[in-house]
């Protein structure tokens, strides 16, 4: 069998929905797997045993440049020209619904009532029934295998392999690391300013923690940031800009995640790396909660179905209870260092 996953962005969808493969792997071990990704995040898909071919597309780029229509979608039809049996469609977008039919006609999808854009499940031949306000990872695992026939249970995640590669292990990256030291990776940014935990309470974790800490930043804004609270303590320092190999072999050597609800904490959750998600303005059914995976989420309520960019109660998780969890965490799974 040859299918194609389709699973444009953003990143920590991309990653809630990989964790299937390796189940789908399990129930047909000759099966071929590609998948299809926006380029930017093909480099977190790099070196998966279970993926074949890495399709990608660059549909962002149309925002500002409508001339690369045609020429991305004749790159579409070439990918057609691969024979798939199946293609899932793991996205659920109109945009992700028409790439999948130009590479077949056999198309499975999310079913009216539980897609986000509900015009796409017309391309769809077969329907999955799941409910859009579900926990994210399991709709990403439920629109994979139920096609292919496969039930994938919440145990089987709970106990998964990591699946996120990388070649190489940290190179340069290592002298950041301290041996038989706790080394916490802080994720400071996301892609609304109201996921964003503040940097001032980011200082005071730091700063209540022994440990190494170690900032990761995505662009200008969070670097500055990242500085800001590196040239507040000792305790942290600024990790240099990385690629996705890079980014891997970091949160798989570090002895904690915390940060807030974006793809690089998930991430963590890929590689299983012990990991404490913030929530704001977003639903912790983004995530499971595990014994070495947890989750702080503000008081405010989240309507799922319609999120609100303008709650910034992120703002209202308290410093002391983030460094208490953090701690109890490290004692309790007796990591004081990973490196």
């Amino acid at each position: 069998m040859k299918i194609a996953i389709v699973k444009l962005s953003a990143l920590g969808d991309i990653v809630h929905a990989m964790v299937a493969l390796q189940f789908v792997r399990q129930a047909y071990p000759n099966i071929c797997i590609d998948w299809l990704v926006e380029e930017r995040f093909s480099g977190v898909l790099r070196e998966n045993p279970d993926i074949g071919q890495i399709l990608t597309v660059d549909l962002k780029s149309l925002k500002q440049d409508k001339a690369e229509l045609f020429p991305e979608i004749k790159k579409i039809r070439q990918y057609a020209k691969n024979n798939y049996d199946l293609v899932i469609d793991a996205q659920g977008l109109i945009k992700s619904a028409i790439v999948s039919k130009l590479i077949s006609a056999n198309v499975a999808g999310f079913d009216r009532q539980s897609i986000r854009e509900k015009p796409g499940a017309w391309l769809y031949r077969k329907q999955v029934a799941y409910p859009y306000d579900a926990n994210s990872i399991d709709r990403n695992v439920a629109v994979i295998g139920q096609p292919l026939g496969i039930e994938i249970t919440e145990q089987q995640i709970i106990n998964k392999s990591p699946f996120l590669f990388y070649v190489g292990g940290l190179g340069s990256l290592a002298q950041y690391f301290i041996k038989d030291k706790a080394n916490i990776i802080f994720v400071i940014g996301s892609t609304w300013p109201s996921r964003n935990y503040p940097k001032e309470k980011y200082l005071k974790v730091v700063q209540g923690l022994n440990a190494n800490s170690l900032i990761i930043w995505g662009n200008d804004e969070e670097k500055k940031a990242a500085d800001w609270i590196a040239g507040k303590t000792s305790k942290a320092e600024v990790l240099p800009r990385m690629n996705f190999n890079q980014l891997k072999a970091v949160l798989a050597k570090a002895t904690l995640v915390i940060g807030n609800d974006t793809g690089p904490t998930h991430m963590a959750w890929g590689v299983n790396t012990p990991s404490i998600t913030l929530f704001g303005p977003t639903p912790v059914s983004r995530i499971y909660q595990t014994d070495f995976n947890k989750a702080l989420k503000s008081p405010s309520a989240v309507n799922p179905f319609k999120l609100d960019k303008n709650d910034f109660s992120i703002n209202e998780i308290g410093e002391n209870e983030i460094i208490a969890l953090a701690q109890s965490m490290l004692k309790h799974n007796h990591i004081s260092g990973r490196y």
